[in-house]
């Protein structure tokens, strides 16, 4: 079967499924799409109109969480514990990170300090939840890399960036957290889930932005 991944260069749900792809060793091919103009073939194929989309042979398989179930369904390698609670435990977690996107929106969208800010206090909250949740690492449960880690490893990628524009303490007292986040970041299949680019990318649309973020970019 042939696997071909259409992707946007800035989607992090595009990268948590290369990153499974990648780490479940399976070739797959890719295609970057404009998402400001959408080619009919693509509308046509997925239904909300967003990446990533994984063809396999003529099927189309739309939204990150269910690309992985399947790529878990029929590939070797698997990311996710055997055992069914734990199984179903991770993809709560999963959904958790994919709140801390929807946070990060938020914040790179706020108008002004004070939704600005606000948006910086979920995001902390949300990743001192995390701080107890974490063991001895390196991964969020332990040796074995996951689909969490495949889902989170996206989330700390704005925090490069962010952590450039200025020091916002998001993971003050979290040393666990941090320790996840050095260990995803050094991860091959986590730095090879985009192109060299990305941080001047990310930093190019945050600036179009017209927001507070924006404000703060030179």
């Amino acid at each position: 079967m042939s696997l071909k991944l259409v992707s946007h260069y800035l989607c992090p749900y595009v990268q948590r499924a290369i990153i499974a792809l990648s780490e479940k060793q399976v070739p797959f091919e890719k295609e970057y799409i404009d998402l400001g103009d959408k080619p009919d073939w693509f509308v046509k194929k997925s239904p909300l109109g967003k990446t990533p989309l994984l063809i396999a042979d003529d099927a189309a398989i739309f939204e990150s969480a269910v690309i992985v179930e399947y790529l878990e369904d029929t590939q070797k390698n698997p990311l996710h514990p055997a055992d069914a609670l734990e199984r179903a435990q991770h993809r709560a977690w999963v959904e958790f990170g994919s709140s801390i996107l929807s946070d990060i929106a938020g914040l790179y969208s706020a108008k002004d300090k004070v939704g600005f800010d606000q948006q910086i206090a979920k995001i902390k909250d949300k990743f001192a939840r995390l701080e107890p949740v974490l063991g001895d690492g390196p991964f969020f449960a332990g040796e074995k890399f996951s689909v969490v880690d495949a889902s989170f490893g996206p989330i700390f990628r704005y925090f490069d960036v962010f952590d450039e524009i200025e020091d916002f303490g998001f993971f003050v007292d979290l040393p666990k957290v941090r320790a996840w986040r050095t260990a995803l970041t050094e991860r091959p299949s986590v730095m090879n889930a985009v192109a060299p680019q990305y941080p001047a990318q990310l930093r190019s649309f945050l600036k179009k932005r017209d927001s507070y973020i924006s404000t703060k970019i030179h």
